[in-house]
């Protein structure tokens, strides 16, 4: 009698677990599912985690939301499109990068970007931004991109950057300098002294990355 109590213990306590640890909020299980059967274990991990910190992320001040996110996928490796995905140009989904666990630095903003959207910050205060990235004491220059964060129209936008991962202000980062900027519903071309819509985005890549979601 005693062992069979204790094998109905055992089974209670690990169905128990097995089900706390599947239990997702910002993905559903087949998502997920999906994600371990194609990337494995440990991408099925990363995916989870992300869906930890987004779920856990909705009941803090925004400045912390932003900062959860940034430095989430901050965490992943930076690997060009050549070497990861065998492409001059690649703009992965979000459980792309998760699930591979790497890529560049659009990939980053990408992801960003949309989580969060996730965490409900209204589209027209984010723009992934085009930028000319100078390396410090050099002369070197690349081209890069970052998410940018407007707390309102016109204000200085707060940079979420995966080569300098601090948050900042635009002003603080004389290494970047702004070319253009987009977002899902449109386009601005940076200025000297501002920006201008120059219409809606119809960016190749993010066209392609859409259809992919």
């Amino acid at each position: 009698m005693k062992k069979i109590l204790l094998i109905s213990f055992t089974l209670i306590c690990f169905l128990s677990v097995f089900l706390t640890a599947a239990k997702t909020y910002n993905i559903s299980e087949s998502q997920v599912n999906a994600i371990a059967n194609k990337y494995g274990s440990r991408a099925k991990a990363r995916v989870e985690e992300w869906d930890s910190m987004i779920q856990t992320s909705k009941n803090e001040p925004l400045l912390n939301q932003i900062k959860n996110v940034n430095d989430f996928f901050n965490q992943l490796t930076y690997k060009t499109d050549i070497a990861h995905w065998k492409k001059k140009d690649y703009w992965a989904t979000p459980f792309e990068f998760m699930g591979t666990g790497a890529g560049d630095c659009e990939d980053y903003a990408i992801g960003k970007y949309f989580s969060l959207i996730k965490l409900g910050i209204p589209e027209d205060k984010l723009r992934i931004t085009y930028v000319i990235y100078k390396k410090a004491n050099s002369r070197f220059e690349q081209a890069h991109m970052v998410l940018t964060y407007y707390h309102k129209t016109g204000a200085e936008p707060v940079i979420l950057d995966n080569i300098d991962r601090r948050l900042q202000l635009a002003s603080k980062r004389n290494d970047l300098k702004p070319v253009y900027s987009f977002n899902a519903s449109g386009l601005w071309q940076a200025k000297t002294k501002g920006e201008t819509r120059v219409g809606n985005n119809n960016l190749k890549s993010w066209k392609d990355l859409m259809t992919r979601f």
